[in-house]
C-alpha cells in the first residue's frame, strides 16, 4: 500500500474510531431520514451532546448530511455502510468462536493477549 492510501485509511479510521461514530452510521443504513431524537434512541446509551459533536463530525467528513425529514447518509456515507455490511455476518462467527465465560465479555481483551 502506498503511503498516500495509509494516510487514506488512517484518517477515516481516526473519524471512525470516535466513540459512538459507527453506530450513528450503523442506524441510518438503511436509507430512512431519522430525527435528532430518532436517531438517539436508534444509537442508544449515546448523550445529545456526544450525538451533536458525531453528527458534525460525520456531516464534515462528507457522510451525514440533513434532509428536510431528518438525518441521512451521504452517497459517500451509503457507500461506506454497503461496505459495512458484511459486519453481521462475520461477528456472529466471530462470538460464536469466542470462549464463554468472563474473558468473552464486550470490551474484554481477547484470551492470551495482555491489557
Amino acid at each position: 500500500m502506498s503511503s498516500k492510501d495509509n494516510a487514506a485509511i488512517s484518517a477515516l479510521f481516526a473519524l471512525l474510531e470516535a466513540r459512538y461514530a459507527l453506530r450513528v452510521l450503523w442506524a441510518l443504513r438503511d436509507s430512512h431520514a431519522q430525527t435528532f431524537r430518532l436517531l438517539q434512541d436508534s444509537v442508544g446509551g449515546i448523550t445529545p451532546n456526544t450525538l451533536n459533536t458525531r453528527i458534525k463530525e460525520l456531516r464534515a467528513a462528507g457522510l451525514l448530511t440533513r434532509a428536510p425529514d431528518g438525518y441521512v447518509l451521504t452517497p459517500a456515507g451509503l457507500d461506506l455502510a454497503r461496505r459495512l455490511s458484511d459486519l453481521p455476518a462475520f461477528a456472529t462467527r466471530w462470538r460464536a468462536s469466542q470462549p464463554a465465560g468472563p474473558a468473552a465479555a464486550p470490551g474484554a481483551p481477547p484470551p492470551g493477549r495482555p491489557d
